[in-house]
Parts: C-alpha cells; sequence; structure tokens
C-alpha cells in the first residue's frame, strides 16, 4: 500500500477559517490530523483538511448545500467518502453571507448529536488500575488481604496423571 501524502492546507486558507470560525467559549478549536478543525459537545462541525473547507451538515442541509456549484461530498481518501461531510467551494468561502449561515447549520447539527466522552476520562476508565494500587488495595480487610495471599490447594485433576498424548488423539470423523 503506498504511504499517503497530505500537503499542508494554504495560509490563505488558514486564516479564513480563523476568521469564519464562531468566537464562542462552547467551540473547541483543535488540529485533527494537523489540520485545524472546530468542535462542539467533541463533535467536529467544520474544518480545513488539504486545500478544502469541510462542514457536517445533516441529511437535509447536505440534499441542499450539494446543489451549489463546486460543493462535493468530502472524500479524505479516494473512494472514501464521508457522508455527512461536504467541501466548500470557493464562491461561497469567499463570501462571509453565503458561509455563515451553513456554519450556523452545521454548528446547530452537531448540538443535537449526543456529547462525546472526554476521550482522557474514557481512557481512564476503560484502563484497570495496577494490582495492588488504587483504593481496593488500601480499604480491604486484612481477612481478604490473607485470603488472597494464601496458596491454593490441588485439585484432584490436577495431580491425576495424564493420559498419553497419543491416546488423545481422535482419527478424523471419529466422535
Amino acid at each position: 500500500m503506498p504511504k499517503m501524502t497530505w500537503k499542508k492546507s494554504p495560509e490563505g486558507l488558514v486564516s479564513r477559517f480563523a476568521e469564519v470560525v464562531p468566537d464562542d467559549p462552547a467551540v473547541e478549536r483543535r488540529s485533527m490530523f494537523g489540520y485545524p478543525c472546530a468542535f462542539l459537545n467533541g463533535h467536529m462541525f467544520c474544518g480545513l483538511f488539504q486545500d478544502h473547507f469541510i462542514l457536517r451538515l445533516p441529511e437535509a442541509g447536505r440534499a441542499t448545500f450539494l446543489r451549489e456549484p463546486g460543493s462535493t461530498i468530502f472524500e479524505p481518501m479516494s473512494g472514501r467518502p464521508m457522508k455527512e461531510y461536504v467541501v466548500v467551494p470557493a464562491a461561497v468561502l469567499a463570501s462571509d453571507a453565503r458561509l455563515t449561515p451553513w456554519l450556523r447549520e452545521a454548528r446547530s447539527y452537531v448540538a443535537t448529536l449526543p456529547p462525546k466522552a472526554n476521550k482522557g476520562a474514557m481512557a481512564a476508565k476503560a484502563a484497570p488500575p495496577p494490582k495492588g494500587r488504587g483504593p481496593q488495595a488500601k480499604t480491604a480487610p486484612a481477612a481478604t488481604k490473607a485470603k488472597k495471599a494464601a496458596p491454593k490447594k490441588a485439585t484432584a485433576a490436577a495431580t491425576a496423571p495424564k493420559a498419553p498424548a497419543a491416546a488423545a488423539k481422535r482419527k478424523p470423523g471419529a466422535r
């Protein structure tokens, strides 16, 4: 598989992105794959990818937006469309009057989605604490600690002599 090479977004596009993304404390600006993006409740609603400005729109909004000359479904890799994302054509991007309503619609759409959990919190929740650490280790009663430390008793199955490997093999089709 050939290595993918992505190009940086042009400075003019990065500047335009910075101009038009709402200055709202609920909007988080961060980088995704090295490109500036805007998020609300953990969901991206607009961003840059190479020389494209992209928006995430609901189905009805997408259908209307795709009637704009030059707009397309966003495909970060050929044949791999991201169905909710569209590429903003240059004519729309150049006009505040045309772009601002679409940015509002993208932001409003992701506001309807359930908030995503913080990745840092999810990772901490998923990873169990190391053995012997954490609140359980400090609060466990002495009897429980002694029980855990006691060696296990040997069972009859564990001490019984093992059958020869040849006797354990079955012929194909035998039950």
